[in-house]
């Protein structure tokens, strides 16, 4: 191997993997953009084409249903196609998707292409992660690949920012060039994604060494790095360390297949643990009730006394520079405190201001004049929650289904994950009208507290320490008994070469 200095630097962070994996979180900058920019866009559809409460909710959750669909086959084309040519793809759907959403005459228009939109959605959320984990080192995985997430939480602000600027807008045209504007970002995408490399790890599986070997040297800080990744994933392709050829014959099943057999009908002990982690972070970042609060945000702050349509629009506004401010700040911490500890620590805090939330909505509701200590309490949880969920429970639940998993099942593992991700995403955003109005909507964020006491139990017990490890030693390390693992989870596992 001949060793290249550009892209080194002195913290630990290849320059040039940054750069790739922060155009791979370009997608998911996109996708946080349609989701608070609908936020505030709905109130707007509502007026312009007159739809009801439940027409409003399957728009809000349309788009989870069809990205489940999409997650569920993104896994098997990233396979395919490699990790770079789908995101590529993913960017096209998103396209099409927002040019139907801008131009919706109708409300069937509109649901057509947030759907279309969704599935794209659905593929940008398995492979963003899954690339961004591939090209990383132990040291730097969990920031590179907690850059999607920040990329969400970018999105967002910028959608709740172009709500409170485009509001003044003629009605007919604001809401669609709210929507329709994404697809100026999705081509760009799909274009500057051609620029990137595509993942080593998937090179291997498909009997390119040099083509690898190359890229790992530019990912890697140094040449002894690249050597031993380079030998790790050999190693784990079944391929013989000392092979030195640049095209070799492939493993079987480089392209997907007989995967989902060894993930569902005959998985490892190891492997089961770690579709039961995957598929347990997943359903609780949102069954804890953070769509709820990012999607009906106007709706909650209204319920607390905010009444104003443009206060109602900048307090949303506030949510998101929230949200992203935290998310930034864990993107420094994942790779210095660990998973755990962050997941914890942000659990906690989601328990105790969904518990606030709770409070002060329902002193607000039954209150007979306007309480300002109960309004004041709600818009500091709101903040509070979402601050908590983005220090910890948002970047990790990305960061760590697609580090678990070994290199033949990790793309459609992941793709499982997303997949419930979306699932549950959809249930909260369609039944969170029905569930307020049936409960109350402080009764909705109390329930969403005992949930979230749930969760900090599954995450205490089933979750183990990944930081620093090596993608190639997971298995090792989800082979452990349970008693060992629960003794050594929080012990930092230290990378190997």
């Amino acid at each position: 191997m001949d060793s290249k200095e550009e892209g080194k630097n002195q913290t630990g962070i290849n320059k040039y993997a940054c750069a790739c994996a922060a155009v791979a979180s370009m997608i998911s900058i996109i996708f946080g953009y349609d989701t608070g920019v609908m936020s505030g866009a709905m109130l707007f559809i509502k007026e312009d084409l007159k739809v009801n409460d439940t027409q409003v909710s399957v728009l809000a959750g349309i788009l989870n249903v069809c990205a489940l669909v999409g997650s569920l086959a993104a896994g098997r084309t990233s396979d395919f196609l490699g990790r770079r040519y789908t995101i590529v793809l993913a960017s096209i759907i998103f396209l099409v998707g927002s040019v139907l959403m801008g131009y919706a005459p109708n409300y069937a228009v509109l649901l057509t292409g947030r759907c279309t939109a969704g599935i794209g959605v659905g593929y940008a959320l398995m492979i963003a992660p899954v690339y961004s984990a591939e090209i990383s080192s132990p040291k730097s995985r969990g920031f590179l690949t907690s850059l999607p997430e920040l990329g969400i939480s970018t999105g967002i602000l910028s959608g709740y920012l172009a709500n409170y600027f485009m509001a003044e807008l003629p009605l007919k045209l604001g809401w669609r060039l709210m929507l329709g504007i994404a697809a100026v970002p999705s081509l760009g995408l799909a274009i500057g994604i051609l620029k990137m490399p595509e993942s080593p790890r998937w090179l291997v599986m498909q009997g390119r060494l040099g083509d690898a070997e190359k890229i790992l040297l530019r990912v890697s800080n140094t040449r002894e790095e690249a050597e031993t990744r380079y030998r790790d994933i050999k190693i784990a392709a079944g391929i013989d360390e000392d092979c030195n050829e640049d095209v070799v014959k492939p493993p079987s099943n480089t392209h997907g297949g007989g995967v989902w057999k060894e993930l569902l009908l005959r998985p490892t002990p190891a492997v089961r643990w770690m579709l039961l982690a995957t598929i347990g972070i997943h359903f609780f970042e949102h069954a804890t009730g953070i769509e709820a609060v990012m999607l009906f945000s106007p709706r909650i702050l209204k319920k607390a006394g905010v009444t104003s349509k443009d206060k109602l629009l900048l307090a949303t506004v506030g949510v998101g520079i929230t949200k992203l401010t935290f998310m930034a700040l864990s993107t420094l911490l994942i790779d210095r405190v660990g998973r755990r500890p962050l997941l914890l620590t942000s659990t906690t805090g989601m328990i105790v201001a969904l518990t606030g939330l709770g409070f002060g909505l329902t002193m607000v509701e039954h209150a007979k004049e306007r309480l300002f200590w109960a309004l004041n309490l709600s818009l500091v949880a709101t903040y509070t929650f979402v601050a908590f969920f983005n220090i910890g429970v948002a970047p990790v639940t990305w960061v760590y289904p697609a580090e678990i998993f070994p290199l033949k099942l990790r793309a459609q593992g992941a793709s499982i994950g997303v997949a419930v991700n979306r699932g549950t995403n959809a249930a909260i955003s369609i039944s969170f009208i029905p569930i307020y109005k049936a409960m109350t909507i402080g009764g909705a964020f109390f329930m969403f507290a005992g949930i979230s006491v749930v969760a900090w139990i599954f995450f205490y017990f089933l979750l183990p320490e990944t930081k620093g490890k090596p993608l190639e030693e997971m298995e090792m390390l989800f082979t452990r008994g349970g008693r060992s693992k629960s003794k050594n989870a929080g012990i930092e596992a230290q990378p190997v070469g």
